[in-house]
């Protein structure tokens, strides 16, 4: 019996133990509620499974226009969790950041698509990628506020796209790091204009940098999509705003210009787009506001970046945290068991700030492993991902705040030569992608046993206690 079959057993024996009607959907009686469920888990087994009958791979997956059983609405966060249509909504994703790049040239376009279709076979459900691209090759913004509309279209392509496929997008607003620009292009662009600039970290601090970059957002956020007539800001496609990927500041370890910073752009982000969730794309190294956390850091330089998980994550605006996990490259790149011992525990002490301080979500969106490093093999990249899946099952069961997980990266087929060692090709990766759908299918099962209307507390009823989520994982 494969593990689609048995959840579905699973599924009925639960569905008709329910001895309460606390959970079931107003004006409906048990039959009809656990004939609806039992729909509805099969329709979406059906559609993420791999392994499709169909002749015609090109729709797979794809959202039906007339689908009325899941209205393509907005994440919103309830709490400590996210929410779509009243239920829980827990993220099995990946990041694959050149999407946008890719769909301009006509050549490449295609590869879009058949990623979305790849990752939807498997469940999941959340792609990160950037919506950025500062004055280098392809640039989405060649200068300050002087956009090439062509690569604006690509990126209306990679949004709706992702919509066909089910699949809700993270979009990045900027870089920390010189790849694709990011921060320190716009350093450059504020020397040209002649500002008295005299490191990166001034894209922090600097009033012109900073409009450059609100100029920036202000631009993503109202484009109109040229495909769908959408505006970005209405579009439930989009999952959340990054503000940037893996903000630093080194040159202020205090975390001051950072913080200030950061209240400032979750405010006019949420000014321009009260509708999205916004995070800030930090890798969750603790600072100064919690000294008695920084040991947990994976070692001593992370506590001088500037950065500061929990002080970090309570400006207002921001609706859910973000955390990194690279034991590889943090604590030492050949593999080893120590690196699975890490993960855990840098997961869990994320998973319990999150619940205690913070009171929101906490998504890991950037993991992983390279085939680079010293001693690297399937079986260990399998076991590290299973350690992510699991600790996040765990919460998951309690009601607690681990929502998901952004695997880095997957790609599709012809496309190792973008590969930085982290990707995962799932046709070519057969033990990694039956992971992945598993977990994807009890995530899918998980979301829709029980209405957000139970509050939780009907989750013993509903036999969770006793549920082996990681059987078989």
């Amino acid at each position: 019996m494969d593990i689609h079959t048995t959840i579905l057993l699973l599924c009925i024996l639960l569905v008709y133990n329910l001895n309460t009607t606390n959970c079931l959907t107003l004006g409906l009686n048990e039959d009809h509620v656990s004939n609806a469920m039992l729909d509805k888990t099969t329709h979406h087994f059906s559609n993420h499974r791999i392994g499709y009958d169909d002749d015609d791979g090109d729709d797979m997956g794809r959202m039906d226009d007339g689908d009325e059983d899941e209205p393509w609405t907005m994440v919103q966060k309830s709490g400590k969790q996210f929410v779509v249509n009243d239920q829980p909504f827990y993220v099995n994703g990946f990041n694959t950041y050149w999407l946008m790049v890719f769909a301009v040239d006509a050549s490449t376009r295609g590869k879009v698509t058949e990623l979305f279709q790849q990752a939807s076979g498997v469940g999941m459900t959340v792609c990160r990628t950037w919506a950025f691209n500062d004055g280098q090759w392809r640039a989405l913004q060649k200068k300050p506020s002087v956009y090439d509309e062509d690569v604006f279209k690509a990126l209306d392509f990679v949004v709706s796209e992702a919509k066909k496929f089910k699949i809700r997008l993270i979009l990045s607003l900027t870089n920390n790091w010189d790849s694709y620009g990011g921060k320190p292009q716009y350093v450059r662009w504020g020397k040209e204009a002649g500002l008295n600039l005299t490191n990166d970290d001034d894209f922090f601090s600097h009033p012109t940098l900073k409009d450059y970059y609100k100029a920036h957002v202000k631009t993503v956020l109202n484009r109109v999509n040229t495909i769908t007539n959408i505006t970005y800001k209405d579009d439930p496609t989009i999952f959340a705003w990054e503000l940037i990927n893996e903000a630093r500041c080194t040159s202020d370890p205090s975390g001051d210009k950072l913080q200030e910073w950061i209240e400032e752009m979750a405010y006019y982000v949420k000014t321009v787009d009260p509708k999205h969730l916004v995070e800030i794309g930090l890798e969750g190294f603790y600072g100064p506001s919690t000294p008695n956390k920084v040991p947990i850091n994976p070692n001593t330089y992370c506590q001088q970046v500037g950065t500061d998980f929990i002080r970090n994550h309570q400006v207002l605006g921001v609706d859910f945290a973000s955390v990194h996990i690279y034991a590889d490259s943090w604590i030492s790149p050949p593999i080893s068991d120590t690196h699975i011992t890490f993960t855990k525990s840098w997961m869990q002490s994320h998973i319990d700030d999150a619940e205690k301080y913070l009171g929101m979500p906490v998504i890991f969106s950037e993991f992983g492993v390279s085939a680079k490093d010293p001693g690297f093999n399937t079986s260990f990249r399998d076991s590290l991902i299973s350690t992510v899946y699991n600790t996040l099952l765990d919460s998951a069961r309690k009601g607690g705040s681990g929502s998901g997980s952004l695997v880095w990266q997957v790609f599709p087929d012809g496309t190792e030569y973008m590969d930085d060692g982290y990707a995962i090709i799932l046709s070519k990766s057969p033990s990694t992608t039956k992971i992945i759908s598993r977990h994807s299918t009890r995530l899918t099962l998980f979301n829709s046993l029980c209405n957000w209307k139970c509050r939780w507390g009907c989750k013993k009823r509903h036999g969770f206690d006793e549920f082996d989520y990681r059987a078989e994982l």
